[in-house]
C-alpha cells in the first residue's frame, strides 16, 4: 500500500473539496440514463414536466420515472416547481456540456478502450469487429458542442447576415434551424450521409416551420468533389468535424471539395470549418487533445491537420484572409476563409 505524503494529501483534499470530477461523472451517468430512457429531450426543452408526462413519452412505468427524477433532483440537475411538477435547473446546459466530455471520451469510444489490445495486435480485424455506437457519438458530441464549438461558428456566420447557408455534415440540422431562426429571410441546405439523421432533420425543420426554407440532401461530402451544384450561390458554407474523415486516404478528394466550395460561394463568401487539431501542448488543452488525437490516429486511422496545415490547405484552394479561432472545446479550431 502506498501512503500519500502531506503535499499529496493537501492536493487530494483540495480536489475533493472542489468536487468537479465526481460531480461531472455523476451527471454524465444520470443524463445518459435519461437519454436511453427517451425522456432527456423533454427535460432539456426548458419547460415544466411531471413523472407521468415523461413516463407517457418514454412508454415507461411512472413509478420508475419518479425514482429517476428523485435522483436527478437530489443531484441538482432538475428542481421541483410545485408538487409533482419539475423543471431543469438554470445551469442545466452547463451541466450537460460538461457531462458530454465524459460521455464522449469514455462511452462513445468504449470499443477502443475495451479492445485496445485487439486494435494493436490485429487492427484490420478490430476495426471491422468493434464499431462505435453512432447514436452515442452524436449525442455526446452535441452535449460538448452546445457551448464549446457551435457558438463560435454561429457568431461568425450570423455576423455576415447570409441569405443562404450550407452546412456539410449537418446531422439533424440543429445549427441551421437556430441560424435561420434569427435570419428570417435566409434559406439553408443541410447535407449528410446518414439516412436517419436526414429523416430527423426533415422532421425537425417541419416542427420549426422551416420545411420551405431548409433543403436536406442525403449525400456524402465526397460527392461534392465532382458535383458541387447544390452549394451554388451560398453566402456561407460550414463544415463541422467532417473533413478529417477524408484524411489521409482521400486527402485529394478533400482538396477538390474545398476548391469546389470556394468556386460555389458567392463573391466575398465565407468558408467556416470547425475541426480538431492534433496534440496541443498548452495546459488547457493538452490532455483532452491527447485522447482526441490518439483515438483518431490509433483506432480510426484518421489524420488530424495542424493549424499551419489547415491554413496552407485553404490558401491552396484559393481562399484568402484565412483566420484561425481558438475554441472553448479543447483541441478545436474554427477556420474562417474568404473567397
Amino acid at each position: 500500500m502506498t501512503i500519500a505524503t502531506t503535499p499529496q494529501r493537501d492536493l487530494l483534499r483540495e480536489i475533493e473539496q472542489s468536487a468537479a470530477a465526481p460531480d461531472i461523472a455523476a451527471a454524465a451517468a444520470l443524463l445518459e440514463i435519461g437519454d436511453r430512457l427517451g425522456v432527456l429531450e423533454e427535460i432539456s426543452a426548458g419547460g415544466e414536466f411531471t413523472a407521468g408526462g415523461l413516463a407517457a413519452i418514454g412508454e415507461l412505468p411512472e413509478a420508475g420515472v419518479a425514482r429517476y427524477l428523485q435522483a436527478m433532483e437530489s443531484a441538482g440537475i432538475v428542481e421541483r416547481v410545485d408538487g409533482d411538477v419539475f423543471q431543469a435547473v438554470p445551469d442545466f446546459a452547463v451541466i450537460r456540456h460538461q457531462a458530454g466530455y465524459v460521455s464522449w471520451t469514455m462511452n462513445a469510444n468504449r470499443p477502443f478502450i475495451e479492445h485496445a489490445r485487439e486494435f494493436l495486435l490485429d487492427p484490420e480485424h478490430a476495426r471491422a469487429a468493434y464499431v462505435r455506437d453512432g447514436r452515442q457519438v452524436a449525442v455526446s458530441s452535441q452535449w460538448m458542442g452546445s457551448l464549446a464549438f457551435y457558438p463560435a461558428a454561429f457568431e461568425a456566420i450570423t455576423s455576415v447576415r447570409p441569405a443562404r447557408v450550407a452546412d456539410l455534415g449537418s446531422g439533424t440540422c440543429r445549427l441551421l434551424i437556430e441560424l435561420l431562426d434569427i435570419l428570417p429571410d435566409a434559406t439553408g441546405l443541410g447535407l449528410d450521409l446518414a439516412p436517419g439523421a436526414c429523416e430527423a432533420a426533415r422532421e425537425a425543420a417541419g416542427n420549426a416551420g422551416m420545411s420551405d426554407r431548409i433543403t436536406v440532401l442525403e449525400r456524402s461530402i465526397q460527392s461534392l468533389a465532382t458535383d458541387p451544384e447544390p452549394l451554388r450561390g451560398a453566402d456561407v458554407i460550414h463544415a463541422g468535424f467532417v473533413f478529417h474523415d477524408m484524411m489521409p486516404d482521400e486527402e485529394h478528394v478533400a482538396d477538390a471539395v474545398l476548391a469546389n466550395c470556394r468556386e460555389a460561394l458567392r463573391p466575398g463568401g465565407l468558408m467556416a470549418i470547425t475541426e480538431a487539431v492534433p496534440y496541443l501542448p498548452n495546459e488547457r488543452e493538452r490532455r483532452f487533445s491527447s485522447i482526441v488525437t490518439y483515438y483518431h490516429r490509433e483506432f480510426m486511422t484518421r489524420k488530424l491537420l495542424s493549424v499551419p496545415e489547415w491554413e496552407q490547405k485553404l490558401a491552396g484552394a484559393g481562399f484568402r484572409r484565412v483566420e484561425t479561432v481558438e475554441l472553448g472545446f479543447p483541441t478545436g479550431r474554427l477556420f474562417l476563409a474568404r473567397k
